[in-house]
């Protein structure tokens, strides 16, 4: 099973979540920033990668929060806490549509994947 990260961003009490783009393998789903952790390369690594590439955000990795495995059954998902440092989130090709929700807008959200809705409610305090 190979190796992912969820960035769990937060600025000001709301969280980063991205809607995944018309022909990616999860399109429309609604999702925090996440991604393979590439070799040679950290998790708390992957997890500053992987939110500059998707949104432009420079962030700190905090900790590693949870761990699942992803609905395809090929990944193993290491969920982190991160807060953001600089930038300003905005689309790209791998996130159509960027929002900050708070933890009740999370629970609204549609679609997500219905495995990870337990970690929202969990996870995002």
């Amino acid at each position: 099973m190979r190796e992912a990260v969820v960035a769990l961003v937060r600025d000001e009490g709301r969280y980063l979540f991205i809607r995944r783009p018309p022909g990616s393998a999860d399109a429309g789903y609604w999702c925090p920033v996440s991604g393979k952790v590439e070799p040679g390369e950290s998790q708390a690594e992957a997890v500053v990668r992987e939110t500059a590439e998707e949104v432009g955000l420079v962030v700190h990795a905090l900790e590693c929060v949870a761990v699942s495995d992803s609905t395809c059954g090929r990944y193993r998902l290491h969920w982190w806490r991160a807060e953001r440092i600089s930038g300003r989130a905005g689309p790209s090709p791998e996130a159509s549509e960027v929002r900050w929700l708070d933890p009740a807008e999370v629970e609204t959200l549609e679609p997500t994947f219905e495995k990870d809705r337990p970690l929202f409610r969990a996870l995002l305090t």
